[in-house]
């Protein structure tokens, strides 16, 4: 064992600029630990002691080779001790040893004698250091004293003796307790933000069930930017969004939060999706150049039984069939949020009764050590397998993806359902639709429909008389404002009955005070002030639809 080493920590003591004789400190380390208790040592042994007038002049003290094993281990600030035999008898203990622990009597079992060893996880390493003449160490263990520990353990060659040297490394634990406490906080912090700017409780129209499950990635502080948003359009219409900012931290969850309000301030404007998606891409520029986006926005119509969807650089939506067959949507229809400089366009993607459709992030597909493509084979094939509600979707997909909670990257899901309804349920779903032909005379044959239908589908007899009110406002307004092709469309579901006029004029109703002489430009209000909510959005073919609903009685 080589002592050196410590000579710059010890007080009085200097290395010797000439050429050292052979000697080792390994044999008198040997000899002090071996000699009986009390016996005297030795002049070889000993060292003079340090002349109080020759320090106080500056005279050098004594040298390395001049002390003793023992002397120097005593001189030591750490605790050290001195184990021999195979079960590890206590030979020799340094006084910062006791100063730490308290005496320990020699001769006696570490085991037995040294319980602070147990304490810090030593003693099973004491007979793999014998063994193997192997150091150990065992690092920045706590004492029930409550300071903590570097334990090393070191072989005596050829003596049958471990060295065992223990640093205080109290502060540094507590600094990094500190430090962890304060990551843990950060983090804590950073996640609430991050879940408080997702929707708190999804909405679930009529014709879909949806669930949606959010993971935050990794152990720091540094979470990421994925959302996913739910907005009801009226006229059984639905916005389904997912989205991902680059980066991690709290300016991503920000950044995030921004674009989400966004998307939900433009979807009442009731645009295409590709003019959200427009809409968008500046705003994020707008926001921070630095930061890109991807993003979904996809709209659903239960009477046509699809998705129109824009796709700003993100990852494909997938479909599966009732039969287990999934579909990929195409690929995006423009490059990322924020980017500039590119006309998005919107696509399609078939949503029939039966279906599942999954929006995703992409920390659910993403692995270093694959391509992005692999990812989402595996996604569509775990898909294909997935039958239940959406939350169950949601965790199988999760699950079979490997996803735990030591994933390196937020995950966010959506899936999105159109039940697929029989029986009884099937009675509370119903679609009646007729072609305004002709002129003026179109108005009373929009009524007397309105009113066999209505009829038909057994509603209160003053829900039918609002039903048919309405009908004849919207058709008149029609009439007298739009263009052919007019049709006039009737739906109920379990929760609402709509009611939505189509013409070829693009030009958007609002509402108006009428002067008390007009003899026109109520229609509007009366609608307003009967139904529970209307609306009106332009139609792809270059038209319009104007629509409301009544909630029906629970």
């Amino acid at each position: 064992m080589n002592f050196t080493r410590w000579s710059a920590r010890l007080p009085g003591t200097q290395r010797r600029a000439a050429a050292r004789d052979d000697r080792s400190s390994v044999p008198a380390a040997r000899a002090e630990y071996a000699r009986p208790e009390g016996t005297p040592a030795q002049p070889d042994d000993a060292a003079p002691a340090p002349s109080g007038t020759a320090m106080a002049e500056g005279l050098p003290g004594p040298a390395l080779d001049d002390l003793s094993a023992r002397e120097i281990l005593g001189r030591l600030p750490a605790p050290v001790a001195l184990l021999h035999g195979p079960d590890h008898r206590v030979a020799y203990v340094n006084d910062a040893y006791e100063a730490a622990f308290g005496p320990r009597p020699s001769g006696v079992p570490a085991a037995e004698a040294m319980p602070e060893l147990d304490r810090l996880s030593v003693l099973p390493l004491l007979d793999q250091v014998l063994r193997s003449g192997t150091p150990r160490t065992v690092k920045s263990r706590r004492t029930t004293e409550g300071g903590s520990y570097t334990v090393t353990c070191t072989p005596i060659a050829g003596e049958d003796g471990v060295l065992v040297y223990a640093a205080d490394v109290t502060d540094h634990a507590e600094a990094a307790e500190r430090l962890r406490t304060s990551e843990r906080r950060h983090r804590e912090t950073a996640v609430t933000l991050q879940r408080s700017l997702l929707p708190q409780e999804l909405e679930q129209p009529d014709d879909l069930r949806i669930a949606a499950t959010y993971q935050p990635g990794g152990t720091d502080a540094a979470v990421g930017g994925d959302w996913y948003d739910v907005i009801t359009l009226g006229a059984g219409r639905t916005a389904l969004v997912i989205g991902d900012v680059m980066g991690r931290g709290v300016r991503a969850a920000a950044v995030m939060g921004q674009l989400r309000t966004a998307v939900r301030a433009y979807a009442r404007l009731d645009l295409p999706p590709h003019e959200v998606i427009q809409l968008l891409d500046v705003l994020a520029a707008e926001i921070d150049a630095s930061q890109i986006a991807t993003c979904v926005y996809a709209v659903h119509d239960p009477n046509e039984g699809q998705l129109v969807y824009a796709s700003a650089g993100h990852l494909p939506i997938l479909v599966r069939d009732e039969d287990g067959t999934v579909h990929r949507a195409a690929d995006p229809t423009g490059p990322p949020l924020g980017t500039g400089g590119w006309v998005h366009t919107s696509g399609t993607i078939a949503l029939p009764p039966g279906s599942t459709a999954v929006l995703y992030t992409d920390g659910l597909v993403e692995r270093r050590s694959e391509d992005i493509d692999e990812g989402v084979a595996s996604l569509a094939r775990a898909l294909s397998g997935a039958k239940g509600s959406p939350q169950v979707v949601c965790d199988r997909l999760i699950r079979s993806l490997g996803v735990t909670a030591e994933h390196d990257d937020d995950v966010a899901v959506l899936v999105v359902q159109h039940p697929a309804r029989t029986g009884a349920d099937a009675e509370l779903f119903h679609n009646a639709a007729l072609d305004l032909l002709g002129g003026i005379e179109a108005a009373p044959r929009a009524r007397a429909f309105a009113t066999g239908v209505l009829s038909s589908w057994r509603f209160p007899v003053e829900l039918r008389d609002l039903g048919v009110l309405a009908t004849s406002e919207l058709v008149a307004n029609s009439l007298q404002h739009g263009t052919p092709p007019m049709r006039l469309g009737l739906r109920r579901t379990d929760r609402r009955l709509i009611i939505e006029v189509t013409d070829g004029d693009d030009h958007l109703p609002r509402r108006r005070q009428a002067e008390p002489a007009d003899e026109a430009g109520r229609g509007i209000s009366i609608i307003a002030s009967i139904a529970t909510s209307w609306g009106s959005r332009r139609t792809p073919g270059g038209g319009k639809a104007v629509w409301c609903e009544f909630a029906l009685p629970q």
